[in-house]
């Protein structure tokens, strides 16, 4: 059989919808200024789909850094991986700023997020190690497990009770192979919004002996007194052993690193292999990461801009009698209930008839029945923004409850 075939004949469970969706709902192109407002089918329309936290991407003094490190080095500089040929002074000066911002010994720069967290997975644990982990762990650290050889226990999302108990699977099982435990949480998680629970987490410590990695992408600038991420949120920075977190998010960047102890920072320089064998991280994009973490460091207006708008629309919401889960950081999801069709008549009319643009997800995301609507608030967006998204949300929640979407949607393909 040709392996090609699968392409044609199985296009994967969200392929299938590709004639139907491709352009509009999926792949969807957002164009001009990155910023509250953007163009989508040539119309204005209100954006809550940024992850764009601390409004950085057009900041004029990183727009600045990203345009001097572009024309002063190029995009090719460093030539070659950082082991060989890649290393720069610059790099080292972002890793030790890191480092020092999230409270650790040292950090490792990262190519991309995804690849970083399956790297450092793969590289921490061999086959006589166990993992345990929490049953809503992002895509990158499922990927990640999938390269691990030896067991892997999972506790329902927050499960504390579960939790302990795999712990007493995991160290039964250890004993007997030599190997040790490493638990792994996401400090803030990307749907619900709602926290790992890293206070009882760093609590099971006093009574099993297991190494803590904590992938923080959304808590990294937003999370914590200085935002230096959810377990500075806790006060557990000294608990967790690994701190994770990306430039995608809080940085408007591409990028990541990893913190924790010297030693083991060092063990993975030398030994992830998605480091070792990838070309350096450019120059511009270095020298831009040091100038959006100055700014996070030495201007927390532009957090407390942000957590002004959160707290105003998680608020109003609410308030509103609409759904926004357990959430506890400025990811905020709206839930209301029904199937495909009508998450695909409530995105087309949030769109069309509102010009509000937000993520929408359904299952096997989430539950059967569920539909999720995901804002992600920004620094840069307004009090008025968040009045007309109260008030939309609201319009909508009522005409899915009174049954109207069945005659509202129109041809996709005609837009």
């Amino acid at each position: 059989m040709d392996v090609f075939n699968k392409c044609t004949v199985n296009l994967g469970p969200l392929g299938v919808y590709a004639d139907r969706t491709e352009g509009y709902f999926m792949f969807p192109k957002l164009e001009g200024e990155i910023g509250n407002r953007m163009i989508f089918k040539g119309k204005e329309r209100l954006i809550w789909s940024l992850n764009n936290y601390l409004g950085l991407a057009n900041h004029p003094d990183v727009r600045k850094a990203d345009a001097d490190g572009a024309a002063k080095y190029g995009m090719a500089y460093p030539m070659g991986a950082r082991m060989m040929s890649g290393q720069t002074v610059f790099h080292e000066q972002l890793e030790r700023e890191l480092a020092a911002f999230v409270g650790r010994e040292a950090s490792f720069l990262l190519n991309y997020g995804y690849q970083g967290m399956v790297s450092i997975i793969d590289n921490m644990v061999d086959r006589k190690d166990v993992i345990v982990y929490d049953s809503e762990a992002h895509a990158c650290i499922i990927d990640g497990m999938r390269l691990h050889i030896g067991k892997r226990f999972v506790y329902p999302h927050n499960n504390i009770e579960s939790l302990e108990k795999q712990l007493q699977r995991a160290t039964k099982m250890t004993g007997e192979t030599g190997g040790g435990i490493l638990v792994i949480t996401e400090g803030v998680y990307g749907m619900s919004g709602d926290l790992g629970d890293l206070n009882a987490i760093v609590a099971l410590k006093e009574k099993y002996n297991f190494r803590l990695l904590v992938d923080d992408a959304h808590g990294f600038g937003t999370m914590g007194l200085t935002g230096a991420g959810t377990d500075e949120h806790f006060d557990v920075q000294k608990d967790v052993d690994l701190y994770f977190g990306t430039f995608a998010k809080s940085m408007a960047g591409i990028g990541g690193f990893i913190a924790g102890p010297k030693q083991v920072i060092k063990y993975l320089m030398y030994n992830m292999r998605s480091q070792i064998f990838a070309k350096s991280l450019p120059m511009p994009m270095v020298i831009g990461a040091l100038k959006r973490l100055d700014l996070i460091r030495t201007q927390p207006d532009l957090r407390q801009n942000l957590w002004t708008i959160v707290n105003a629309l998680q608020k109003g919401l609410t308030d509103a009698g609409l759904n926004i889960g357990n959430t506890a950081s400025p990811v905020t999801p709206v839930m209301l209930y029904g199937g495909v069709e009508e998450a695909t008549q409530i995105t087309f009319d949030l769109r069309e008839n509102y010009n509000i643009f937000c993520s929408i997800v359904t299952y096997p995301v989430v539950p059967k029945g569920v539909i999720l609507l995901r804002l992600i608030p920004t620094a840069v967006h307004t009090l008025e923004d968040v009045s007309y998204t109260i008030k939309a949300f609201k319009e909508v929640k009522d005409k899915l409850e009174k049954k109207e979407y069945p005659n509202i949607m129109a041809d996709i393909s005609a837009l």
